[in-house]
């Protein structure tokens, strides 16, 4: 583990750990965990530990969907791959991650039903089905009446749906609390904090906490804070990092879900979902916003939320707030993550996984320990190096 070590150069102590990362949410405690799996001391700087307030990041707000299909566009070939392979680790991480913590992390086998609002939205879902089908996803649509049969409960007069039947679900709450578990177990040291990076003659030395804090010297520095990853002092950001806010709501029906599936819709243009928890709890959501770092919540935006959901699955009129909730996703201009080496020594990015880092989780820890200890990721990951967004405009 780290040690305490005199810097000469100045009087404040300097802690030396292998791989020092910046940003303590899903993204940079499961690499937190790898890279402590395979040997390296581990330092996690991130100002939310123990907070609290509610935390600031994306994990806290998601609904944990694990959706490689129904997030993407057609075009978006590469992350659909991507999120294929990563929903392919999740039944494995999940266990895993509940073995090391002693903890649940929500994980469940939750079909997908994505609903047609009209004929126009049905031929869309007819095309996503062959799109899929053809990289052997396992999709079928359903009519009208298949739809009624399959799910009790929805709206009377949809035409029809496709059902993803390799979709699940986890809770992010509980991922990230196991996750800090498993992590700490392992030796990972956790410290609540804001960092900037020392750097010198484009070779990262480690971070420093800010207000007088440690100089924590790092052979590897990673940046996984998220939306706030193009605000970190002493380097040059990300190539076009950016906050995208997301509300959800969160709302309880008396008894156990009514829900099967995790129900997913374009209301009039509008994008909803309705993922049940066991417990009897839905989540609703979610916003895409452009608000810079505001994260107040929207009226408009739960309005909104709880209108489509409701013209989706009208009983949900019945049911009680339980929390209304908002959090910045780490926008990137292709809407794809940004993971590898910068242009800085020692320096990797972790980030722009917009609304898919909850998916993401397994493959970029894996894809950062790779890079850390041979210099490469896998190649499901070599299509989102940060050096393709060098040539676009922010």
């Amino acid at each position: 583990m780290h040690h305490l070590s005199q810097d000469p150069s100045n009087s404040t102590d300097t802690v030396s750990t292998d791989v020092a990362i910046i940003g303590g949410g899903i993204i940079g405690m499961s690499a937190a965990w790898r890279c402590a799996q395979r040997g390296l001391s581990v330092t996690v700087v991130d100002p939310d530990f123990d907070a609290d307030d509610a935390p600031r990041g994306a994990w806290h707000t998601a609904a944990g969907m694990l959706a490689p299909v129904t997030e993407l566009d057609f075009t978006e070939t590469a992350l659909l791959r991507l999120n294929t392979a990563a929903c392919r680790l999740w039944p494995d991480f999940a266990r895993e991650l509940s073995r090391a913590a002693g903890l649940q992390t929500g994980f469940a086998r939750s079909m997908t039903l994505q609903i047609a609002w009209d004929s126009a939205d049905m031929d869309r879902l007819r095309d996503l089905a062959a799109f899929g089908t053809d990289l052997g996803l396992d999709f079928q649509m359903l009519t009208g009446r298949q739809l009624r049969a399959t799910q009790s409960g929805l709206a009377p007069g949809l035409p029809g749906g496709l059902l993803a039947r390799g979709d699940h679900q986890a809770d992010p709450r509980q991922v990230h609390h196991a996750l800090c578990t498993a992590a700490e177990s392992a030796g990972v040291t956790c410290i609540r904090g804001t960092a900037g990076l020392v750097v010198d003659d484009d070779r990262v030395l480690g971070i420093r906490l800010e207000g007088g804090g440690d100089h924590i010297a790092a052979e590897h520095v990673v940046l996984a804070a998220g939306a706030w990853s193009g605000h970190i002092a002493g380097v040059e950001s990300p190539p076009g990092v950016r906050p995208v806010k997301g509300q959800t709501v969160r709302v309880r029906l008396p008894g156990p879900s009514r829900l099967d599936y995790v129900v997913r819709a374009r209301i009039k243009g509008n994008p909803v979902y309705v993922v049940p928890r066991a417990d009897g709890e839905y989540v609703i959501g979610a916003s895409v916003e452009e608000t810079g770092f505001d994260q107040s919540p929207r009226t408009g935006a739960v309005y909104e939320l709880m209108r489509d959901a409701i013209s989706l699955i009208p009983e949900l009129s019945e049911s009680t707030f339980t929390e209304v909730c908002t959090g910045l996703r780490p926008g990137s201009p292709d809407n794809a993550p940004i993971v590898g080496p910068s242009g800085i020594d020692g320096l990797v990015y972790a980030t722009g996984h917009f609304r898919n880092g909850v998916l993401l989780a397994p493959i970029t820890a894996t894809a950062v320990a790779d890079i850390i200890e041979s210099g490469a990721p896998a190649d499901a990951m070599r299509p989102f190096h940060p050096s393709r967004l060098t040539e676009v405009p922010i």
